[in-house]
């Protein structure tokens, strides 16, 4: 991602505090106050990106200066994105207004977005889209859920309709007297998709993956959020407002829908004039970005920006065959886009002249030359704490291969379960994690100093539980046991980096399916590095060819 915004010294950093425990996306503890019937405090930046379209920002301006919301706690942030013949601000428009062009250096909706942002001065974003009138309470229905908690992001009501001809005197008289209805033929309105989903799943507070929903054209958040996930990927033209969803989802955040918050749009959507294009512009933004969207990363043997899965693997104290069947296990498995994160004390290991054979670190060395290129494999002295935006996290015993289903099925457990944590015992008492970045990071906003981020998982989302057998079937060569690496077995060997070229491997049939005693349905990846016993027929060959030099 380039041109992210950095945080400036002015931006508000959450703490701790006493954060309302919210489980999954269930904000039914946040009860806000009645419209009308509090004192706001939060200050808010209304940050409207805009190219052309004068006539509609003039209408979306003169709506903003008749909101509820107090005016001295409310500022208008328009980014004026190369507009050819430039815009200018109208004569209605809110007390607090300024116009500014979009940084150079790049262009389009995120691109301006985050130029606005790096400008605003509110606690809270508000971003509103140039063609859209809302109605007088709106800005004050989406603030009032971040006055009770700062982990929220706040979504508005929509319809869309084909633009009158209205002058933006009206507007703003219609929209103060609370009469936005009149403005526009109502009973032709085209309703939001997404809305029906929102009230299909209760709010929201029944989905599972509630970043879906969060469009673009009125969405707000706290600015501190907006810097801690990174701002919007000015790379994604199309989409930016799911993308960055995404990312606020896997920060921990909650999203509220406020269908009090109502608006009309300008315009009928996208999709009615060329569904078809529409969402393939979108697509391959979100499929390198999003690894959610399990349908649009179908094709095999591509390679994805954003790994689904990453696995960490201790490699201090462990031989080079046993990481190497780990590492091939972890790539090899049902799911292409995994990524392996090898830890150990690399930067310790000594630099210039040592003892080739007899190098004390021989293992350690021997381990990191064999993956500092692999581009799916990482090699760092320590974990990053939060693996965002990649969605899940896998660590488990080196010795102890990934059976080629065992993600795939830890990922349907959780998922089905929706628990945040995944622990899976072995027989001799180890454990392995299956980690769900989103319920870390909300435990980490939630936890007291010092505090088992499991247990507020388990308040949060829920711990899932369960014995190897369950996620190592028989089909893998009998399930894990401790020194599988050092036998070869469980898979080792049978792995590809991701996006790698689709071939045969020794576990499917002569004719290109899967073996018999595998579950169909599931593309075995070609094999990637050589086994353990392989590993040795090689290395006694290259001891033969040194000694002959």
């Amino acid at each position: 991602m380039t041109d992210t915004p950095s945080t400036p010294a002015s931006a508000v950093t959450a703490g701790a505090g006493d954060r309302p425990v919210i489980r999954h996306n269930d904000y039914s503890p946040l009860v806000p106050p009645t419209l009308g019937g509090w004192t706001p405090e939060l200050p808010v930046s209304v940050v409207i990106p805009a190219h052309g379209g004068q006539r509609r920002l003039d209408l979306t301006l003169a709506a903003l200066a008749a909101q509820t919301y107090p005016s001295g706690l409310m500022e208008a942030v328009v980014v004026d994105d190369g507009s050819e013949p430039p815009l200018r601000l109208p004569d209605i428009r809110p007390e607090n207004t300024r116009m500014i062009p979009s940084a150079p250096g790049g262009w389009g909706t995120a691109h301006a977005l985050n130029t606005g942002v790096r400008a605003a001065e509110g606690e809270v974003v508000q971003r509103l889209d140039a063609d859209m009138v809302i109605c007088r309470g709106h800005i004050e229905a989406l603030m009032r859920w971040h006055h009770l908690t700062d982990y929220v992001v706040t979504i508005g009501a929509k319809v869309f309709v084909e633009e009158p001809a209205l002058t933006a005197a009206e507007v703003h008289a219609a929209v103060r007297e609370g009469a936005l209805d009149t403005l526009f033929d109502m009973s032709g309105a085209v309703p939001s998709s997404t809305e029906a989903t929102i009230r299909r799943l209760d709010g929201l507070r029944a989905s599972k993956n509630p970043y879906h929903v969060c469009t673009g054209p009125t969405v707000s958040f706290r600015r501190s959020l907006f810097y801690q996930v990174g701002g919007l990927d000015p790379e994604v033209l199309r989409g930016e407002d799911t993308e960055f969803a995404y990312r606020l989802a896997m920060s921990g955040a909650v999203f509220v829908p406020d269908m009090e918050a109502r608006a009309v749009h300008l315009g009928i959507p996208a999709q009615r004039v060329d569904k078809e294009a529409t969402v393939r512009v979108v697509a391959p933004f979100l499929a390198h970005r999003v690894p959610l969207r399990r349908d649009l990363r179908k094709e095999p043997g591509r390679g994805w920006l954003v790994p689904y899965v990453e696995v960490v693997l201790d490699a201090e104290g462990s031989t080079e065959p046993e990481v190497g069947a780990a590492v091939s296990a972890a790539l090899g498995g049902s799911l292409p886009d995994v990524a392996v994160t090898l830890v150990g004390p690399w930067a310790e290991l000594p630099q210039g002249r040592h003892p080739v054979l007899g190098d004390p670190d021989f293992e350690l060395r021997l381990i990191h030359e064999q993956f500092r290129y692999d581009k799916g494999v990482r090699v760092a002295p320590a974990v990053v704490p939060d693996p965002a935006p990649i969605p899940f996290r896998y660590s488990g015993p080196v010795d102890v291969p990934l059976g080629r289903r065992s993600l795939e099925l830890m990922i349907k457990a959780v998922t089905d379960d929706r628990a945040g944590l995944l622990v899976v015992e072995f027989p001799d008492g180890r454990t392995a994690r299956l980690e769900r970045t989103d319920a870390f990071n909300r435990a980490r906003l939630l936890a007291a100093p010092g505090q088992d981020l499991a247990e507020v998982i388990e308040r949060t989302h829920g711990v899932r539980r369960g014995e190897a057998a369950e996620f190592w079937p028989p089909a893998t060569a009998g399930g894990p046991k401790a020194g599988a690496a050092k036998d070869g077995a469980a898979g080792a060997g049978q792995s590809t980096p991701v996006g790698g070229a689709a071939g045969p491997s020794p576990d499917r049939s002569p004719d290109g399916g899967p073996a018999a005693s595998e579950p169909s349905g599931h593309t075995r990846q070609p094999a990637r590095a050589t086994s353990g016993p392989a590993r040795e027929k090689l290395a006694s060959r290259l001891r033969t060819a040194l000694r002959g030099r």
